[in-house]
């Protein structure tokens, strides 16, 4: 192989690196991401009932978290199946912009999870 040859193909090697570097920063979020990120959703979106009932129990009382806290619970696990619905059906396509979760946060639980 001639040198100039090798060289030009460690330039373009260099050059898709910097590129790839790139294209990772802006989009943090991608279509496998937004595929496991419905199919968790889907799965998990239940906890919501228990998740709310004892978050509500924690900020107000018990009466409060069996209450509302179920309400919020119930409701909140229909919209996170939902979203994990979408999110799973469409995940090819960059909706919304670039592939970014539609509810926060992303997962029942949270990040911490």
């Amino acid at each position: 192989m001639k040198r100039s040859a090798l060289k030009g193909i460690i330039i373009l090697v260099a050059v898709m690196f910097i590129l790839n570097l790139w294209s990772i920063n802006c989009y943090s979020q991608n279509p496998i991401k937004k595929l496991g990120r419905g199919v968790a959703n889907v799965v998990t979106g239940w906890i919501e009932i228990p998740k709310n009932v004892y978050d509500t129990t924690l900020d107000e009382n018990i009466f409060m978290g069996l209450t509302i806290g179920l309400a919020k619970g119930l409701g909140m696990s229909v919209i996170r199946t939902g979203a994990g619905i979408y999110d799973t059906v469409t995940f090819p396509f960059p909706v919304p912009q670039y592939y970014e979760p539609l509810l926060e946060p992303e997962y029942v639980l949270g990040e911490e999870w």
